[in-house]
């Protein structure tokens, strides 16, 4: 509420800020008015406070605010998904579930809007020509996210504390309502998304900053299609990471079998929620990286050849984390299964194939040398493993470890499966054929990418995309045949599982919000020297790109902070009564 209140007092008051803080006249005139363009800044634009770092203080809020955004955002749409599945199948456990998911997320609401309401403060005061640029162009966007964040609080309110009073003939009401949560946030989504890609890419204004007046062609910028898809997929994985490390947080606190196997299911859950949404993001990200290039070319050189890509490495190992820390976790899966034996043999094969194409990902193409390390290595890519630096081999890579963490789940899914039909074996041969076809088809696109120009290489990624998500789409048809033919599912021990598997989910959650901060920072910062890409130029004393070492200690200082936060989230949402676990609840919904 607090970033409602802020944003309306802003726009209703003319932004009288610069005059208060007593900027240079120029700037207050075209604050007034940009009818001259956006305002050219100098360091007496910027207000300074003893001890306060303008840019640090700003970053650290709006992280802080994008972590809980991207929570709440995500959480609710799987919410609803389950709770339909609930009634759909008339099954009380997939209900109680949702409900309890729905639970966290209210806390760290409020805490979405104090740091929304934070940042603004914080814009306002230290960055008040920015912010009064950005609001004439995005004055009615900016009250229509007001208003429509007022609309998700009374979605969010009605929707869970009535969930127990909207059941029987009220459910469809209820699930309307999420619905309706769901619709509003990723609006909200979209609209937040248009301010940060104009400053990337402006459009509606012309060379000098002139606002003709469009708000639409102002939102449409080039790359804010490619970026609500990309923060779309990724709240979704990362909703489902974070209360995959609650589940594993109340799995570990768990005194009863009941608490265990409720919270291992949970877990499981949140997990396969993560892991469905992480395989399409890489993709999404290529698509954000193509149309960076097509925009400006320079943006797209120091994006990936200049200092950011240093930065990628760091990216390549948190992903490469979260490939095997999920694919351990469905590994220690098959433990609740009593046909386990069956499969576990292939894990070690996965295991290897999954390292192996880690190496690749994070394996640079050149290297930071003295003048003697490139004299002795002969040059400035390395002779064996230079080659394994450029997209054909990533691309690759990448394709494959998605392959192999969907072959995981699929090999747990497929022990569950009790007197298969006897065509079954014919199928999975099929299925195996399919796997190396598919295979050989992307390592041989890759290799072919070595031989053509740049741009058919770039373009070698979209059949490899299709062939993966092929594989994946032809591999559930017939596994769900099988299991539709089959003579039911085996049972699962849910609770059966180690402590250590509780912390994969915990690095799952960690890395996910350590990446998250990471490319939060590479995409805002690849405009260097502006605050509106060519357009309005950063005066301040902090219009410089920051070390690598200085830029991972500010990302992993709001990576902390949230993880703080979060942590009071999941004790505040303990106490609460919780059904689910008690054994009255467990016996009725068939939990062990």
């Amino acid at each position: 509420m607090l970033l409602v209140f802020v944003l309306l007092l802003v726009i209703g008051g003319d932004f009288l800020l610069p005059h208060a803080y007593g900027q240079s006249q120029d700037a207050v005139e075209a604050g007034a008015a940009f009818q001259s363009g956006a305002p050219r800044l100098t360091l007496t634009d910027y207000p300074t406070y003893k001890g306060i770092n303008s840019r640090v203080a700003v970053w650290i809020a709006a992280q802080l605010h994008l972590f809980f955004a991207a929570f709440v955002l995500g959480v609710p749409i799987f919410v609803l998904v389950i709770e339909f599945i609930g009634w759909r199948r008339r099954d009380l456990r997939y209900d109680r579930m949702a409900h309890e998911f729905i639970k966290i997320s209210m806390g760290a609401f409020a805490l979405t809007a104090t740091s929304g309401g934070l940042l603004v403060f914080l814009l306002v005061v230290l960055y008040p020509a920015l912010f009064a640029y950005l609001t004439h162009v995005f004055g009615p966007v900016m009250m229509l996210y007001a208003l429509l964040f007022l609309a998700e609080t009374v979605c969010l309110y009605v929707y869970y504390y009535g969930w127990d009073a909207m059941q029987g003939r009220l459910k469809p009401a209820h699930l309307l309502t999420g619905l309706a949560l769901n619709i509003v946030g990723t609006v909200l989504l979209v609209l937040a998304n248009s301010w940060a890609t104009f400053m990337m890419a402006p459009s509606g204004v012309d060379a000098a900053g002139v606002f003709g007046g469009d708000a639409w062609a102002a939102v449409a910028s080039p790359l804010w299609m490619p970026l609500n898809v990309h923060r779309f997929i990724a709240n979704i994985a990362y909703g489902g990471a974070i209360v995959g490390a609650y589940a594993a947080y109340k799995f570990l606190s768990g005194r009863t079998a009941e608490e265990k196997a409720h919270y291992d299911w949970m877990g499981y859950t949140a997990n396969w929620i993560a892991v469905v949404a992480l395989l399409p993001l890489p993709f999404a990200g290529y698509w954000m990286t193509k149309e960076v290039y097509a925009y400006s070319q320079q943006m797209g050189i120091t994006l990936m050849g200049g200092i950011f890509a240093w930065l990628f490495i760091i990216q390549a190992v948190l992903i490469g984390t979260i490939f095997l820390a999920a694919n351990f976790y469905l590994w220690c899966g098959m433990g609740r299964l009593d046909g386990r034996s069956r499969t576990a043999y292939l894990v070690k094969y996965i295991a290897g194939v999954l390292v192996v194409c880690f190496l690749v990902w994070f394996t640079p193409h050149t290297l930071v040398m003295t003048a003697r390390e490139i004299s002795a290595i002969g040059g400035t890519h390395h002779p064996v493993l230079g080659p394994l630096g450029v997209m054909s081999a990533k691309n690759s890579a990448v394709n494959i470890m998605i392959l192999a963490t969907f072959l995981t789940y699929q090999l747990f899914r497929r022990s569950l499966i009790r007197d298969a039909p006897p065509w079954a074996a014919r199928a999975t041969r099929l299925q195996i054929a399919f796997y190396v076809a598919a295979v050989a088809n992307i390592i041989g696109l890759g290799i072919y990418g070595y031989f053509v120009p740049a741009n058919v290489r770039i373009g070698l990624s979209v059949p490899q995309v299709m062939t993966t998500l092929l594989l994946i789409v032809v591999c559930v048809v017939i596994d769900e045949l099988i299991a539709a033919r089959s003579g039911g599912a085996s049972k699962v021990y849910w609770g059966r599982m180690p402590r250590r598997a509780q912390y994969a989910l915990f690095t799952v959650a960690v890395a996910f919000t350590w990446l998250m901060g990471l490319m939060g920072y590479i995409r805002s910062s690849i405009r260097q020297h502006w605050h509106v890409y060519t357009v309005m130029r950063d005066g301040s004393a902090d219009a410089f790109t920051l070390t690598i070492g200085h830029a991972t200690a500010v990302v992993s200082v709001c990576v902390l902070l949230f993880l703080l936060l979060i942590l009071f989230v999941f004790w505040l949402a303990g106490f609460g009564r919780t059904q689910e676990v008690t054994p009255r609840t467990a016996a009725a919904t068939g939990l062990p």
